[in-house]
């Protein structure tokens, strides 16, 4: 609010002065600052040695005082976050089923903040753009402004106070201004329009002020749960690393044995007759890979188990309940066509860098390493003949013969595109691979896939 102080104005209501000095003035100072804020870069720099030559006042020492304090902050909340993080893990002790459950948990929690982030981020682009619009709107009347500020200077009898140059400003001395008779009639209608620009940019300012705070809050809390999502893959990884001692020679044979063929299908084949741990997934996801279905249903119950060690959901007849791996925007579709003349076998999402890839079913690791244009592949033998391509990541955290649940993270997206059949359209941007397939075609995932969040299963 106002003083009675920054509104001489108020001393002549008595005597029947005029107020709309203060309303000139402020409006003066704002079409300034639309003015001040198109300066050029040269004018910006000229002032630059001057700026340097002055000593640092107190203020700015102040904010850099502020600014160690919160770099100090920031380093103590990271070590305590390490500290609880270790021993979260150790009290995980040799209990798969509890690092299970807190792997999916982690990852449910980091996909909805991605989920908000997007959705912020969308909400936000329109109030932007709209903002820029109205701030154009007001420069581009500048001179109706300024014949607007003439008139209402020559209404007044008093040197107009010193205001603050902020819409909220001109915009209350404008209401004031109005509100109290002091804008003639012929001017009414002008004014008017100029304060429903301004309340319009100040509600603007306000909405994108409070986005962008839970923008900011929501990207801390992505951080945070990222660190402790890896910290907990990493352990993973190593007690599976430790169950099977050859791990990485199966990983360097599995490539190997991957340069061998050409096709998908030559791929899935070699690694589950070839190589002994996937060979050995397979063999299991033939025997425990499709559980009955009482009373023709899905036993949603069953995935609620982190200990289980074979799909709780036979995959055919889990349709219209499997959510995309990866946050993101689907940009091709099954059947569609793939730019070179021939047909996509799968569907492709766009995504964001960095976002996390989790398994949208149970099953078997059967490949996990490059191939030749699809970047990093991850291939899941989901039991009763089918499986579940997964390409474009830049970093996969499962080894080959790992048994994977529901919703649990296997990889990150990179900052670019990896599969050389989309990198030519979205090279700026990732962009993941879906791929299903039925006793070795590939078959329309669109089934599977369900309607909304609400309705996709979670381990």
């Amino acid at each position: 609010m106002h003083s009675t102080q920054g509104f001489h104005s108020f001393d002549t209501v008595g005597r029947g002065k005029p107020l709309i000095s203060a309303v000139s003035l402020s409006l003066l100072l704002l079409s300034a600052s639309f003015a001040a804020a198109s300066l050029s870069p040269a004018v910006a720099q000229s002032a630059a040695p001057a700026q340097q030559a002055t000593a640092v006042s107190p203020d700015a020492l102040k904010q850099r005082e502020e600014e160690l304090e919160a770099t100090r902050e920031q380093q103590r909340k990271a070590a305590e976050l390490q500290q609880k993080l270790k021993a979260d893990i150790a009290a995980i002790g040799q209990d798969r089923s509890k690092l299970n459950q807190q792997l999916i948990d982690i990852a449910t929690q980091v996909r909805g903040v991605e989920i908000r982030i997007g959705q912020t981020e969308a909400d936000l682009r329109p109030l932007d753009s709209r903002e820029q619009q109205v701030r154009a709107s007001l420069d581009s009347r500048r001179t109706e402004i300024v014949e607007v500020l003439a008139a209402l200077q020559r209404a007044g009898r008093r040197t107009p106070p010193a205001l603050l140059v902020r819409p909220e400003d001109a915009l209350q001395s404008l209401r004031t201004a109005m509100l109290l008779g002091s804008v003639v009639p012929e001017l009414r209608g002008r004014a008017e329009k100029l304060a429903t620009d301004l309340g319009e940019l100040v509600n603007l300012r306000r909405d994108i002020a409070t986005k962008r705070d839970v923008l900011a809050r929501d990207r801390d809390r992505l951080k945070d749960d990222s660190v402790r999502l890896a910290a907990l893959v990493e352990e993973r990884q190593r007690k599976q690393s430790a169950i099977e001692k050859d791990v990485e020679a199966e990983g360097a044979r599995a490539i190997n044995l991957s340069r061998q063929v050409e096709s998908l299908q030559g791929l899935i084949t070699k690694m589950e007759q070839d190589l002994k741990s996937a060979a050995k997934a397979a063999a299991t996801a033939s025997l425990r890979g499709a559980p009955p279905a009482p009373s023709g249903k899905p036993n949603l119950g069953a995935l609620k188990d982190p200990a289980r060690l074979s799909p709780a959901i036979a995959f055919a007849s889990a349709k219209g309940l499997f959510a995309f791996p990866v946050i993101g925007r689907k940009i091709r579709e099954f059947g569609g066509s793939d730019g070179a003349g021939g047909v996509e076998k799968g569907i492709s999402l766009a995504t964001k860098a960095g976002a996390q890839v989790t398994t949208p079913c149970d099953g078997w690791v059967v490949y996990a390493g490059p191939f030749r244009s699809y970047g990093q592949l991850l291939i899941l033998n989901a039991g009763g003949g089918y499986h579940v391509l997964i390409a474009g990541m830049e970093r996969i955290s499962v080894n080959i013969g790992q048994f994977v649940l529901t919703g649990e993270p296997v990889a990150t997206m990179g900052s670019t595109s990896q599969v050389a059949s989309i990198l030519a359209t979205t090279a700026s941007q990732p962009v993941l691979y879906v791929e299903f397939r039925k006793d070795g075609t590939p078959i329309d995932s669109g089934p599977w896939w369900a309607a909304n969040e609400g309705e996709k299963v979670r381990g």
